[in-house]
């Protein structure tokens, strides 16, 4: 069984044994448009449904460890990609590899893709993805945001024709760092090339049992956390095309954390209460903050009914004022799910093995200190 919790992530820093290597020098700057960047590529070859069920799992304590992080007191922007490779059901002129979703802010979006997944045999080519990944995305410029790829899989890191050692030359030329996760033994992973990928990448190479069962605790605190999390919910409202489907889609994925665990729901309402969920493309209030001429620009139209027959001013007054009831709503779920955490460490074991989430987490807080970010919960 493995037991693992937010606030146990940093002591995971310090558990691994693998052998210290050099790091590149990080040169931080001083700006206030600060991003972390992760690609996440996943094997979805036949073997590696327990490597899915781990991410679709992990997806929200990943994103609530990441919200701890602070550059120069200011939350950095959040944006992830995701890509599946080694997959029969992809185009072979493509290298059996698919973009899922490029770098995004939106977390529904990546958690409706991550549950469409499906597994499939195929051929694996690390290289060949890692490259894709480089090319593809927008990565950020700037040298004090933190540029992270993972890749999961179980076969030889070194097959197809994209050499993995040149390709990983590129990124960590451009600051982007490679980390390696093995679904298997450590000494195969090492064995082939997984190791050897992580060291060229500037990374973490950690191995998994993909298969591995995951214990929750429930917690007293859940009931409240589900509650707040309802009342989230209603200070949504949809506009645009986009504003319906989007408004369903929170609700869906809310429902498919649920059928989890449901301390994987109370995992994604924490989430919903942090900086990093933000929704300006669909919902109104997220709109009207980012952008406080979004009232001169909306059409009547395009807002929900509750909206239409105000006034601007009006308008701008009733956005402010669920606005607040937002951030109240926030707060306490923010207060209790500290509490819910310090249960939880009260009432698990010692971890007994890395999963997907604690690898990437783990990875993620010791390459967070060579940019001066700090952990702020």
């Amino acid at each position: 069984m493995i037991f693992f919790t937010s606030l146990t992530v940093t002591s995971l820093l310090f558990a691994s044994n693998e052998p210290k290597k050099e790091q590149p020098e990080v040169v931080v700057e001083k700006s206030e448009d600060t991003k972390i960047q992760v690609a996440l590529l996943l094997d979805t070859s036949s073997s590696m449904d327990g490597l899915i069920d781990q991410a679709k799992a992990r997806l929200w304590n990943i994103v609530n460890t990441l919200s701890t992080l602070k550059h120069e007191g200011k939350t950095p922007g959040l944006e992830i990609a995701l890509y599946e490779y080694g997959n029969d059901g992809l185009n072979e002129k493509e290298g059996y590899i698919r973009q899922v979703t490029k770098f995004t802010t939106d977390l529904d979006l990546l958690s409706e893709k991550l549950f469409a997944l499906r597994t499939n045999g195929g051929q694996e080519y690390c290289g060949e993805v890692i490259k894709k990944s480089i090319n593809q995305l927008e990565w950020d410029s700037k040298k004090n945001s933190m540029k992270l790829i993972y890749i999961a899989g179980n076969e030889n890191f070194d097959q197809g024709s994209v050499n993995y050692v040149e390709t990983i030359s590129t990124a960590v030329s451009r600051q982007i760092f490679v980390n390696t996760i093995y679904c298997g033994d450590r000494q195969s992973g090492i064995s082939e090339y997984w190791q050897a990928g992580a060291t060229k990448g500037q990374g973490k190479y950690f191995n998994i049992d993909q298969n591995r069962t995951i214990r929750y605790v429930e917690t007293p605190y859940d009931a409240d956390i589900e509650r707040l999390n309802k009342k989230l919910n209603d200070t949504y409202y949809g506009y645009g095309s986009l504003g319906v489907s989007k408004k369903a889609n929170q609700l869906v994925q809310d429902s498919n954390a649920n059928s989890m665990n449901k301390a994987i729901y109370a995992e994604r309402a924490v989430s919903k209460s942090k900086a990093a969920y933000k929704n300006e493309s669909w919902d109104v209030v997220d709109a009207y903050k980012k952008d406080a001429s979004f009232v001169d620009k909306v059409k009547k139209e395009e807002l929900p009914s509750e909206f239409k027959d105000l006034t601007k001013e009006e308008l701008k007054s009733k956005l402010k004022e669920t606005d607040k009831q937002r951030e109240e709503i926030q707060k306490e779920i923010d207060a209790v799910a500290k509490k819910r955490t310090l249960y939880v460490e009260e009432n698990t074991s010692k971890s007994d093995g890395d999963d997907l989430g604690a690898a990437i987490t783990a990875s993620i807080l010791e390459l967070a200190k060579k940019y001066n970010y700090k952990v702020e919960n």
